[in-house]
């Protein structure tokens, strides 16, 4: 027995000194290299996506016309019922306590059913105006794009030879071949002299 104990004590120190010793002596659950085992869980799974679809209809039908005319029309029969049908019959009389039961019950389930669906139209709202403004961010910056080139095209333009410009430019060429190429006027006082001149 004082043998038995003393081996268990020494292998106990011994894994205590062992930094993985433990982990592996506890088994897999200790482990972080394995996955661990799924837990069971007692509510039953569920597609939350499909439960926030189906409380987006349901609350969308609460918020219809249609919705409040049933809902006026069943509680008009249920008071009319209760209130005229032999005694027998009856199954909610004067203070209508089952008609305020449900009618609570009702308010109970649409108020979350509502919530949800205002979540999820604010989820999909936060996704669009983020959209919108990566799309307005674009449209930003290729109408700067836009602008600069414009600038930039106006710039050359001012440096390009226009169709008036040049053709001005000929026509002062055109006047300045014809001055040269046309014979020196000679005035006519000035030929007189000259051939009054004696000759040598």
């Amino acid at each position: 027995m004082g043998i038995e104990r003393a081996d268990k004590d020494a292998s106990r120190d011994r894994a205590a000194a062992v930094p993985g010793a433990s982990a592996v002596a506890r088994g897999p659950r200790g482990r972080l290299d394995q996955p661990r085992t799924p837990r069971r869980k007692l509510l039953p799974d569920y597609d939350p996506e499909a439960f926030a679809r189906l409380s987006e209809r349901i609350a969308r039908f609460l918020g219809t016309g249609r919705f409040i005319v049933w809902m006026t029309l069943t509680i008009i029969v249920w008071v009319l019922w209760n209130i005229f049908a032999p005694p027998p019959v009856r199954f909610d009389e004067y203070p209508f306590i089952f008609l305020t039961l449900a009618l609570s019950l009702q308010a109970s389930y649409a108020a979350p059913l509502i919530l949800l669906a205002q979540n999820r139209q604010d989820d999909r709202d936060r996704v669009t105006q983020e959209q919108e403004r990566k799309q307005n961010e674009r449209s930003i910056a290729d109408t700067e794009y836009l602008t600069r080139e414009i600038a930039s095209l106006r710039m050359g333009l001012g440096e390009v030879a226009t169709r008036d410009w040049i053709r001005s430019e000929l026509q002062d060429l055109m006047r300045e071949l014809a001055e040269q190429q046309a014979p020196p006027r000679i005035e006519p006082g000035r030929r007189r002299d000259e051939s009054d001149r004696p000759e040598h």
